[in-house]
């Protein structure tokens, strides 16, 4: 019953910027830490950035200082704010999250395309 849905997905030119958001929805007891990973073309499912329940952030290092995970607890709801953007992070991305509902589990949403280009 659990299910986690992605938005805001789009074309954007280098330098840009893009907000994705993902809701969760279903029965959930407990929201556990929320991600976002991406894969592009030829490589592997990478971890953006991460955020826990109590608020601490992780991220790659392609992206510090140019990308802002957040969460609204009351939405269920993570988001990530994407800024001066590249070529290079044009990929799917991948809402993922640690719910309890009946049990503890990991959740993935369907992926949303970002495209950086002129």
């Amino acid at each position: 019953q659990v299910q986690l849905v992605a938005s805001g997905g789009g074309l954007v030119q280098p330098g840009g910027s893009l907000r994705l958001s993902c809701a969760a929805s279903g029965s959930i007891f407990t929201l556990n830490y929320m991600a976002w990973y991406r894969q592009a073309p030829g490589n592997q499912r990478d971890l953006v950035a991460r955020i826990t329940s109590g608020g601490n952030t992780n991220y790659a290092d392609s992206v510090k200082g140019r990308f802002t995970i957040s969460r609204d607890n009351a939405e269920n709801t993570v988001y990530l704010l994407m800024s001066s953007l590249k070529a290079e992070d044009t990929a799917v991305y991948y809402c993922n999250a640690n719910i309890r509902s009946r049990f503890t589990a990991d959740y993935w949403g369907k992926g949303t395309l970002v495209t950086v280009s002129s």
